[in-house]
């Protein structure tokens, strides 16, 4: 007779041993696999980090300015009462810069010692004289920004061991900057004017104030517009639209739309609002309607994800208490998927803040010098003043450059963080 005990029990050792490396190999799979998630995670955050990082270091110097204070005379022989706004302004600048540096030759080193100060500061000193007249035959004390080489000169982006033949600033004149920061009148505060100056086309000069304008005013059209049409659209289509062909071909299409490149949104801008309806070209009203048509397909998505996130029973409910169906859209369904839709409209606005090439196409990418005070005014964007710095060839632009980035990703930084605080604020969990 057969012992089918010893018989059955290789069988069963084979099996325990075979589950056994089944097991540990899945336990290898799954340290493998959290071992490339977190290979993953630290390659974005490095890359990010070095993102972020060379753009402080360029940028950071642009966040302060160069000044000199200087004690002016108002000379009545150079600027008369009567000749307002007119006036040797910039010869009354000058003179005092050479009261401070001694070794300068009035007769040789005028020109020289002028191009120390910004183009900027003369007329700084007219607006003064002009509100006060009396300031005329009186010394009055001037802060004003340097020109962009010795602005340079004093945040190092000059080396003064280069050859001279090669640096911007020669002995002279930096033997001349160092006399005016013996005697304390050099400063570097922090560069308000980043934020309260338009474009110019002297970088130390040349600021945010019209690129963030404009933006607001393009913002400000495009939330007009895709808001309310963008969750018209998605409550029809979500909650009042028949399931059929027709419906099923939109859905598509708006998933779609929210694929394409902004540049084909640019073209048909350019065709249709510029070349059709005549608009005007580097308006932000143009560029909020361009950006509207981009923003409305990710505006709807979002909005009908949030109201499918709604449980039925609240439906439900409603509708047996004697709701008529838009009394449930309205009073109950949409307010409870709010939250969801306000979070999908920021982030889309957030996009839309970021765009570059459909207000390049539109024109939005002038030299523009002073704010738009509507949205019909010529004007630029955040994006594209960081193209237009970009593509400056003086070096102070490549640090405002850098700094206008930061800016424009602390706006995109804000938005979707007040993005993700109304979410967990006012998120229902079901």
């Amino acid at each position: 007779m057969v012992d089918t005990t010893q018989m059955g029990t290789p069988p069963r050792k084979t099996s325990l041993t075979h589950s056994s490396a089944q097991v540990a190999r899945r336990k290898r799979k799954d340290v493998v696999l959290q071992g490339f998630g977190i290979a993953a995670i630290l390659i974005a955050f490095s890359v990010l980090f070095i993102l972020v990082a060379s753009l402080v270091r360029t940028g950071y110097t642009a966040f302060v300015q160069t000044h000199v204070t200087l004690e002016v005379f108002v000379d009545p022989g150079e600027i008369s009462e009567e000749g307002l706004p007119r006036g040797g302004f910039r010869d009354v600048l000058t003179a005092a810069l050479l009261e401070n540096l001694p070794e300068a030759d009035p007769d040789e080193d005028a020109r020289a010692v002028r191009n120390i100060l910004s183009n900027g500061a003369q007329f700084d000193l007219r607006d003064r004289v002009v509100a006060d007249p009396s300031l005329i035959g009186q010394t009055i004390t001037l802060t004003a920004p340097v020109s962009d080489p010795f602005d340079q000169l004093n945040k190092g982006g000059v080396n003064r061991e280069t050859p001279e033949d090669q640096r911007r600033v020669n002995n002279q004149e930096v033997a001349w900057f160092d006399t005016l920061a013996e005697a304390g009148l050099i400063s570097t505060p922090f560069n308000i004017g980043l934020f309260t100056h338009a474009d110019s086309r002297f970088p130390e000069l040349a600021g945010l104030k019209g690129a963030i304008v404009g933006s607001f005013w393009a913002l400000l059209t495009c939330f007009v517009i895709s808001f309310p049409i963008g969750i018209g659209a998605a409550i029809y289509l979500e909650e009042f639209a028949p399931r059929n062909r027709m419906s099923d071909f939109i859905e598509v299409n708006i998933n779609n739309l929210a694929a394409v490149p902004s540049v084909v949104f640019g073209l048909l801008a350019l065709a249709v609002f510029l070349n059709w309806f005549g608009l005007p070209r580097s308006a932000p009203f143009v560029g909020g309607m361009t950006l509207a048509l981009m923003t409305m397909p990710t505006i709807i998505i979002a909005t009908r994800a949030a109201l499918k996130a709604v449980p039925p029973s609240i439906r439900e409910a409603a509708l047996g208490v004697g709701a008529s169906k838009q009394q449930v859209v309205f009073g109950h369904v949409l307010p409870l998927a709010m939250p969801g839709i306000l979070t999908g409209t920021i982030i889309g606005l957030a996009q839309a803040l970021g765009e570059t090439a459909p207000l390049l196409l539109i024109g939005m990418n002038a030299f523009i010098t002073s704010a738009a005070s509507s949205p019909f005014d010529a004007s630029t964007a955040l994006p594209t003043q960081i193209f237009i710095w970009a593509d400056s060839p003086e070096r102070g632009f490549v640090s405002r450059t850098s700094a206008a980035i930061l800016v424009l990703l602390g706006f995109l930084v804000t938005m979707n963080a007040i993005a993700i605080y109304l979410r967990n604020k006012f998120e229902r969990r079901w």
